[in-house]
């Protein structure tokens, strides 16, 4: 079984919510042209980190975002990891992943757990508390936001009900993007799946951006690497692999959670 991914590595403009809706538009449908099964947006792509203008710039209870994926979901019949956005709930902003089937139907939705201080999420943002399991084109997939990824434990919390497609939308910046492959690298090998990971490009006010959205097979190995420019780029991943890397080394079945603490 094979799937078509599509990264749409976006230059996010800070605090510029038209323009960026304007981007990811664009980079679904020409997702969709290319008879992509599934495409990835980057995160906190609606605003990027204009964290101080969040009352006015957040998607007040995300109700703009959803009817903008599930119309161009359904309308293009192309399923959609739509990175996250900044949302508003009431008094409380998070940052927050919504994913749509090609039927424009809400499949799942996720808060980021971990909040990064070195970029202030932690003095704006509230965490989440959920996990974020679904099937998507009939693919059992997890989905994280970009800091869960240095939290293995978090990834292997999910990971465990038998995830073939770990996802990890991102504002990774260039001065850590190696740390950015080596974890993602590991995060497949340690999983035994296939990992999706979309990042963004360009720059903010304190931090730059140089892309590198990677999809990685469950040996570890970089099947694409989207380079550092703003594009929307495709792997194709086969699914039958993971029988492969799972059967020689079972190491779900190997774990022993009682000795985890």
């Amino acid at each position: 079984m094979r799937r078509k991914i599509a990264l749409a590595q976006l230059n996010i403009q800070l605090g510029n919510p038209a323009e960026n809706y304007q981007k990811a538009k664009q980079a679904i449908e020409e997702a969709a042209n290319h008879h992509t099964d599934i495409v990835v947006l980057p995160e906190m792509w609606n605003t990027g980190y204009a964290l101080d203008q969040l009352s006015e710039v957040a998607d007040e209870n995300g109700q703009k975002t959803q009817q903008f994926l599930s119309e161009l979901a359904l309308k293009n019949q192309i399923n959609i990891v739509g990175g996250s956005v900044a949302v508003r709930r009431g008094h409380s902003f998070f940052n927050t992943t919504y994913v749509y089937d090609q039927k424009g139907n809400l499949i799942s939705s996720y808060d980021k757990v971990h909040l990064f201080g070195l970029m202030n999420e932690d003095q704006y943002l509230e965490a989440g508390h959920k996990e974020n399991y679904f099937k998507l084109a009939g693919v059992p997939s997890a989905s994280f936001i970009c800091y869960d990824l240095r939290f293995p434990e978090w990834i292997r919390t999910v990971a465990r009900y038998g995830t073939d497609i770990l996802y990890f939308p991102a504002e990774w910046p260039s001065n850590r993007i190696k740390q950015w492959q080596i974890m993602l690298q590991s995060r497949a090998i340690e999983n035994q799946a296939f990992v999706v990971a979309a990042n963004r490009v360009g720059t903010d006010l304190e931090n730059s951006f140089n892309g590198h959205s990677l999809v990685i097979d469950p040996l570890g190995r970089i099947i694409h690497d989207a380079g550092e420019v703003e594009q929307v780029s495709y792997a194709v991943i086969d699914l039958a692999q993971l029988a492969q890397v799972r059967g020689p080394i079972p190491v779900f079945k190997d774990r022993r959670p009682s000795l985890y603490h």
